[in-house]
C-alpha cells in the first residue's frame, strides 16, 4: 500500500507531488489519460508566474512541473480516477484501467472547468484569441477590440479589468438586463470603453489561425450580425470537478470541496484537497500551486502522526506481554 495518492496534474497536483516526493512519501499522481497538466495546457504565454520574467508557454510550464516532481521520485499514472472509496484508514482509487490503488492519504486536486459556449470555432481558437481568463491573457489584447460573453459578476469584472488594456470591450449578453451586482453594473456603465450588445448569443467564433470576429444572433428578431474582434473572453462561470466526491466529502455552497480554515483538510480524515477544486474566487496557477504546497504539508503531518500512533500502539502491546 502507498503512503499518498494525488488525483490531478495541474499546478496544485504537481506542486503537491514535488513537496510530497521531497518528503520521501513516494506519491502516485493520477494525471489523467487525456488532460495532463490542467487548464494551463490551454494557455499560450504565461507571464504572471513569479520568478519567470520571460513568458513561458503554458504546456512548457506544466511539463517542467511534472519533470520536477518525477525528479524527486513522484510516480505518474496516465489514467483516470473513476471511483473512490474513502471510508476507513485505507483510501482506494479505482482507475479507468480497472486497477485499484490504495494509500493511507489522498490529495484531491482535480481543478475546475470553465463553462464553454459550445459553438463552432471555440475549441479551435482556444488560446488563439479565445480565453476564459482576463487576468491570465488580458495583457495580450493591448489596444485591441475584445468581447466578453456573460452578464454576471465575473463577466463585468473581466470587462472592467480588460479596459486597462483593450481599446474597446463589448459585453455580449443573452438578456436585456444584467445579473451582476449593482456596484459592478454602475462601474461598467460609467466606463467609456465598455459597450453592450443585448439579447444576443454567439453563433460562431470566426478565424483560422486566430480570432477575427464573431457571428451573433439577436434572440428577439433572429437576425444575425458579424462583428470584428481581436479577442473574446467567455465568462459564464466555471464548475469545480467534484463529481467523484459527491456524497463522500462535504461541499460548500459554491460547489467546491469544503476544507478546514486555511488548511487542506476535508471532512474525511486523511483526505486533503487543493487548487481550484476548493477555490471559487481566484483560480490562478500561483494560488493553486500554493494550495498544493499546503496539501502536501498537511498530508505529511497526517502520515507522520499515523506512524507515531502505530509505534505507540506497538510499544503498548510489547509492554503488556
Amino acid at each position: 500500500m502507498r503512503q499518498l495518492i494525488i488525483i490531478g496534474s495541474g499546478p496544485a497536483g504537481f506542486t503537491a507531488a514535488i513537496y510530497a516526493a521531497r518528503a520521501n512519501l513516494k506519491p502516485l499522481v493520477i494525471a489523467s489519460s487525456v488532460e495532463v497538466g490542467g487548464d494551463l495546457m490551454q494557455t499560450t504565454e504565461v507571464e504572471n508566474f513569479p520568478g519567470f520574467p520571460e513568458a513561458v508557454m503554458g504546456p512548457d510550464r506544466m511539463a517542467k512541473m511534472q519533470e520536477q516532481a518525477e525528479k524527486f521520485g513522484a510516480e505518474i499514472a496516465y489514467d483516470d480516477a473513476t471511483e473512490l472509496d474513502l471510508d476507513g484508514p485505507v483510501k482506494r482509487v479505482t482507475l479507468g484501467s480497472g486497477k485499484v490503488e490504495e494509500a493511507s492519504a489522498l490529495i484531491f486536486a482535480t481543478g475546475s472547468a470553465y463553462r464553454k459556449l459550445g459553438g463552432p470555432g471555440e475549441e479551435a481558437l482556444s488560446g488563439h484569441g479565445v480565453s476564459w481568463c482576463a487576468t491570465c491573457d488580458g495583457f495580450f489584447v493591448r489596444d485591441k477590440v475584445v468581447a466578453v460573453v456573460g452578464g454576471g459578476d465575473s463577466a463585468l469584472e473581466e470587462a472592467t479589468f480588460l479596459t486597462k488594456f483593450a481599446s474597446k470591450v463589448i459585453v455580449i449578453h443573452r438578456r436585456d438586463e444584467l445579473r451582476a451586482s449593482k456596484a459592478l453594473q454602475d462601474r461598467a456603465f460609467a466606463n467609456d470603453k465598455i459597450e453592450f450588445i443585448w439579447n444576443s448569443e454567439v453563433v460562431e467564433m470566426l478565424g483560422a489561425s486566430g480570432l477575427t470576429g464573431a457571428l451573433l444572433r439577436d434572440l428577439t428578431t433572429g437576425e444575425e450580425l458579424e462583428i470584428a474582434l481581436d479577442g473574446m473572453f467567455v465568462a459564464i462561470g466555471s464548475d469545480p470537478r467534484v463529481h467523484l466526491v459527491h456524497g463522500k466529502l462535504d461541499l460548500t455552497a459554491e460547489g467546491t470541496i469544503a476544507v478546514d480554515g486555511r488548511s487542506s483538510r476535508t471532512s474525511v480524515p486523511g483526505v486533503f484537497a487543493a487548487g481550484d477544486v476548493i477555490d471559487p474566487t481566484y483560480r490562478q496557477a500561483v494560488t493553486a500551486a500554493a494550495s498544493g504546497t499546503v496539501a502536501a504539508l498537511d498530508a505529511e503531518h497526517y502520515l507522520a502522526a499515523l506512524e507515531d500512533l502505530a509505534k505507540a500502539e506497538a510499544l503498548e502491546q510489547i509492554a503488556t506481554v
